[in-house]
C-alpha cells in the first residue's frame, strides 16, 4: 500500500532523514518511534508531500506520489493528521469537519460521511456548533481525526 524507497530529506543543509526506506501494506498498522528531534515529522511531512525528498522514492498504491504537491497527494489517500489540537479555533466543530470534505468526491458524500464520522465521535455531534477552541484536549483531537477522514479518501466502515 504504501513504499517508501531509501529517501532522504534534509531542511536547508541540515540532513534529517537517511535513506528511510518502509512498506506497509494494506491491513498493517505501523508506529514510528524515537526521541525527540529523530526525524519522526520530518518523514511525515515527506510521505504528504510538504518536504520534497533530496533522493528516493515514496509509492502509494503503485503510484510514485514523491512529486506531487501536497494536495494531489490528499486526492490519490494519504492523510495526515496532526497531533497537539490543530484544529481552526474560531470555527465550529461542524464547519472544521465540513473543510475535510473539500474534495471533489468528499463533497457529494459530505452528508453520510458527517452521520459516519458523529457515529464514530458521538461527542463531536453533541458539540458541533461550538468553536472548536473551546473543546478540551481530547476532543480537539478526535475533531482532528474526523476532519482526516472527512476527505473521504480513506473510505472508512464504520
Amino acid at each position: 500500500m504504501l513504499d517508501v524507497k531509501q529517501i532522504s530529506a534534509k531542511y536547508g543543509d541540515i540532513q534529517i532523514l537517511h535513506r528511510i526506506s518502509l512498506k506497509i501494506e494494506r491491513g498493517e498498522m505501523v508506529s514510528v518511534l524515537g526521541a525527540n528531534g529523530a526525524g519522526k515529522t520530518t518523514l511525515l511531512l515527506t510521505l504528504s508531500g510538504v518536504l520534497r525528498p533530496t533522493e528516493g522514492e515514496i509509492y502509494f498504491l503503485n503510484r510514485r506520489i514523491d512529486c506531487l504537491e501536497p494536495h494531489l497527494i490528499v486526492q490519490k489517500g494519504v492523510v495526515r493528521i496532526p497531533e497537539g489540537r490543530k484544529t481552526f479555533q474560531e470555527m465550529t466543530v461542524l464547519e472544521n469537519l465540513e473543510l475535510g470534505s473539500y474534495i471533489r468526491t468528499a463533497k457529494i458524500h459530505r452528508k453520510e460521511n458527517l452521520a459516519k464520522i458523529f457515529a464514530l465521535f458521538p461527542r463531536l455531534e453533541e458539540r458541533k456548533n461550538q468553536l472548536a477552541g473551546t473543546l478540551s484536549g481530547g476532543e480537539q483531537q478526535m475533531l482532528a481525526i474526523g476532519r482526516g477522514l472527512m476527505t473521504e479518501v480513506l473510505h472508512f466502515l464504520i
